[in-house]
């Protein structure tokens, strides 16, 4: 199988050879945004949206990548065209990552004309499938870890951005809680935010309660979500969650861009409803499959066996 093409500040080259200085921002401060959307039938879901809130993000860390909104569509879909023999047939995850550029001599203030990197690369979901296909067909553990989330006034999760150290903390405290458990966070005053790279959802007596959007990383899948719902005159309200709410709910589930929706079973080692996946949860994810034109049961069990022989 020919090797993955990246793309790399408006060239294209192989994805073994696509390397940052260590001088550059995003390895010296952290200093990079991204994206990631996948896709479905090959068709990527709701790039648009995804490259909205990357450029929301650009505007917020004050940097210009050098490329119109309109011009980093068309470099994605040139990307994707390029790769299209070297995918095996199967879906995959756009990432877009753009950092500062690199940082001369350890300045402390950006100079002007330092050039950003902007990388557009491409990877198949099924790895990324396989390994969550235990929890999605099961159920997720979720626990409270003893981080919390950083509060917006100090970096502003809207942004999505790598530096998530406190992200990786959660995750490590979560695996020492439970083996396999997954984190989601608090603020402040305790009330839940998000999971590390997923959104929240609980359901009680028929309604379907997440948290409010103002500390929290406003996900594509969690406004799919929330749409679906909608759709299916499913009442759904953005609300101050405490963790004994969830203790009290019927169902509960995360949404993330690559798995959609994983339901959670447990929740800090107490069942949540009967501990099994909830029809709530099985109607929005149908609703979902026929949204996108294939079964999102189908292909994650699919890829959980392609993924035993995998190579990346």
């Amino acid at each position: 199988m020919p090797e993955r093409l990246v793309y790399w500040n408006g060239d294209f080259i192989p994805e073994r050879s696509a390397r940052v200085s260590v001088f550059d921002w995003a390895l010296m401060y952290g200093d990079m945004l991204f994206e990631m959307t996948r896709t479905f039938k090959k068709k990527p879901f709701h790039l648009r949206k995804h490259l909205e809130r990357l450029y929301d993000s650009l505007r917020y860390a004050e940097i210009d990548c050098g490329l119109s909104i309109d011009e980093m569509e068309a470099a994605t879909f040139e990307t994707i065209r390029k790769n299209e023999d070297r995918l095996e047939g199967l879906d995959f995850q756009i990432m877009h990552d753009v950092t500062r550029g690199s940082m001369p001599h350890y300045d402390t203030i950006v100079t002007e004309g330092q050039a950003p990197i902007v990388c557009i690369h491409v990877i198949p979901l099924v790895r990324h499938l396989g390994l969550m296909w235990e929890r999605f067909r099961d159920g997720a553990h979720f626990v409270v870890p003893r981080q919390q989330s950083v509060p917006s006034r100090f970096l502003d999760p809207k942004a999505k951005n790598r530096s998530r150290l406190y992200y990786r903390v959660a995750e490590l405290q979560a695996e020492h809680m439970d083996s396999g458990a997954m984190a989601v966070l608090t603020d402040e005053q305790g009330f839940l935010t998000e999971g590390t790279g997923n959104n929240f959802f609980i359901a009680k007596d028929g309604v379907i309660y997440t948290p409010k959007p103002h500390n929290i990383l406003r996900g594509v899948s969690r406004y799919v979500c929330i749409e679906i719902a909608r759709r299916l005159k499913v009442e759904v309200r953005e609300a101050d969650i405490e963790p004994y709410d969830v203790r009290q709910a019927d169902e509960a589930w995360f949404t993330s861009t690559p798995y959609s929706m994983v339901p959670i079973t447990r929740f800090d080692f107490y069942p949540v409803g009967d501990g099994k996946r909830g029809p709530l949860f099985q109607r929005l994810l149908d609703a979902w499959s026929e949204e996108v034109g294939i079964s999102i049961d189908a292909q994650f069990k699919e890829y959980s066996e392609l993924a035993k022989l995998w190579t990346p």
